[in-house]
């Protein structure tokens, strides 16, 4: 293999063009390895409701059940 630049990498002689398809793989399996959870497009993401009492949560909730109706 003429022309080709190899590296020593643990005691073996590995091509440099062995080297970038591996870091080009890596970079592109990452994120989907590590992307996190996957919400499904229709479900709304709400904050908890922090209320006082139990009947300011029930208000709260049926506020936005009403307002969602609309």
């Amino acid at each position: 293999m003429a022309g080709v630049a190899m590296y020593n990498i643990f005691g073996r002689q590995v091509g440099a063009h062995w080297l970038s398809m591996a870091t080009l793989g890596s970079a592109a399996a990452l994120p989907f390895l590590f992307g996190g959870k996957k919400t499904e497009p229709g479900s709304k993401n709400t904050p908890p409701i922090n209320a006082s009492s139990k009947a300011e949560e029930d208000f709260i909730s049926d506020f936005l059940k009403d307002s969602e109706k609309k």
